[in-house]
């Protein structure tokens, strides 16, 4: 079950949204009356509530906005208690103070901004035992170890628990909480109303995750970065997932470098189905792997890990999806079926997509020509794929047959930055951009504007995904979700005017 904050300073305000997010299918909400910025009228907020609620009145010393007197405080707590609420929040100093009365439960709760304790079972012990129905803690993860502990903790524990690690590391705790013991867990009903670090939105938890709805028989998949909170991976998987009606979901995981063998060492003993791969994790991994494809070990990076009786697998499907790209629109356009051979490259970046691609296409016998910001990364890369380099001022001094970014520049926000000046290019040239949000970067459009092909990040975005899609689960993958799905997250403005733009050839995605 999904708990909804609901933190709002005025009365009319709080009881709107109650009514909003019960439409919306929330079955309880937590109602924050320490953000209530007048004198508090709990009948008024209480009368005809449209789902059960908790009751929680927050000290700024516990991460809320009360700032009256305690015995102000403690005087809502029991009055609400009287009136039959459903469930009241105590802090672990006052929950002797407020004794049991009629139906309402009680959560006792321990909130720690700074860190996960290092006695976290033992703090858990002390609060269950002071008349608890459900034990709350909620503490910053400063790692994915923290992260674990708190899963643990809320299998392992006797009493009901709702285990929660803020922040990014702490992602799992909320969407994962039910398969894990919670009766609950909480989130907020838009992401620009968090009352902690870290919370989800309604939307995200009820329709990206599906989180009520995750059991033990669901089996889990994620994609492993540092940071992660920005992929759009969890949606298209999702979205993927639920259209091909499959029990399986997909979490984002945040883990640094220092933990990543202590996380694979976890996703066995979890039985997690597999793993998308990302910065700063896609080097660093393959010598962690049972095995890896030829390619992911010829461009020495591996995005996409599959967890099987063998051990773990790993692969690189952006090799795979730039290789379709490229061969389609170079096929198309030279009519040659070889249509690679001798052709002049420039690749932007030094990045992992960078040395996918440029591996790709030096084992099409192109002519490669590296360039990017870090001159030891590109000549690195250079090297491995037998090409050559330019420093990155000089880039424009090439006229290549091809163009590739591999670069960040141009993504989302800073979107008004390009890799490279294309009022220099032909008509010849055929642009890849790996960037993918937005779609149409400033690049792809100048591109555009001197009568380029292009090949935008989207289309290959999707294709990669498709890729993992199949590996993972051995089912065809609804490629039109997939596509529809980061169409609107990246552009809800523009989502209105998506069948029109389907016919474009630089949108489309067909495998």
């Amino acid at each position: 079950m999904l708990c909804v904050t609901i933190a709002r300073t005025r009365h009319k305000h709080t009881i709107a949204e109650h009514s909003q997010v019960a439409e919306l299918g929330a079955k309880l909400v937590e109602i924050r009356l320490d953000y209530i910025g007048r004198s508090i009228d709990l009948a008024r907020l209480l009368k005809n509530r449209p789902t059960p609620v908790v009751v929680t009145c927050r000290r700024r010393d516990d991460g809320g906005r009360w700032e009256r007197s305690e015995e102000e405080r403690l005087m809502l707590l029991r009055s609400a208690i009287a009136m039959g609420v459903e469930y009241v929040d105590l802090e672990e100093d006052i929950a002797s103070k407020i004794p049991r009365y009629g139906k309402t439960k009680r959560i006792v709760s321990m909130h720690n901004f700074e860190g996960t304790p290092n006695d976290l079972e033992s703090i858990h012990s002390g609060l269950a035992k002071l008349d608890a129905d459900i034990v709350k803690i909620a503490a910053q993860a400063n790692s994915f170890r923290d992260t674990a502990r708190m899963l643990n903790l809320m299998k392992s524990a006797r009493v009901p628990t709702v285990g929660i690690s803020m922040g990014e590391f702490g992602t799992p705790t909320r969407i994962l909480a039910m398969r894990y013991g919670a009766p609950f867990t909480f989130c907020v009903f838009n992401s620009d109303r968090r009352v902690a670090p870290g919370q989800l939105s309604f939307d995200q938890m009820h329709n990206v995750f599906r989180a009520e709805s995750i059991t033990n028989d669901t089996r889990l998949y994620g994609v492993v970065a540092d940071p992660v909170a920005h992929s759009y991976s969890p949606l298209i998987h999702n979205a993927a997932f639920l259209a091909n009606n499959l029990n399986f979901r997909y979490v984002p995981f945040r883990v640094a470098p220092s933990d990543l063998e202590f996380f694979l060492d976890w996703c066995k003993a979890e039985k997690i189905g597999g793993l998308s791969v990302t910065i700063p994790h896609k080097q660093t991994i393959l010598p962690m792997l049972s095995q890896a494809e030829s390619a992911a070990q010829g461009i020495g990076a591996c995005n996409t890990v599959v967890f099987s009786e063998d051990g773990m697998i790993g692969y690189n499907t952006d090799y795979r999806a730039s290789m379709d790209c490229l061969t389609e629109a170079m096929t198309k356009i030279t009519g040659k079926t070889e249509p690679f051979e001798k052709q002049s490259v420039l690749i932007l970046g030094s990045g992992g997509v960078s040395r996918a691609i440029g591996y790709g296409l030096a084992q099409r016998r192109a002519s490669i020509t590296v360039t990017s910001r870090n001159k030891d990364a590109a000549g690195e890369l250079a090297k491995h794929i037998n090409g050559k380099t330019v420093p990155w001022d000089d880039r424009h001094s090439i006229e290549p047959r091809i163009l590739v970014n591999g670069t960040p520049v141009g993504m989302f926000p800073e979107m008004d930055a390009t890799p490279f000046q294309t009022k220099n290019l032909h008509g010849e040239t055929l642009v890849f951009d790996t960037v993918y949000n937005p779609e149409q970067t400033l690049f792809i459009k100048g591109a555009k504007a001197s009568q380029c092909p292009v090949i935008t990040g989207l289309q290959m975005f999707v294709r990669q995904a498709a890729y993992q899609y199949r590996l993972f689960t051995g089912v065809e993958p609804p490629i039109d979700v997939m596509v529809k799905t980061l169409k609107k997250a990246i552009s809800p403005i523009n989502y209105q005017d998506l069948e029109e733009d389907e016919d474009e050839s630089d949108s489309k995605v067909d495998m």
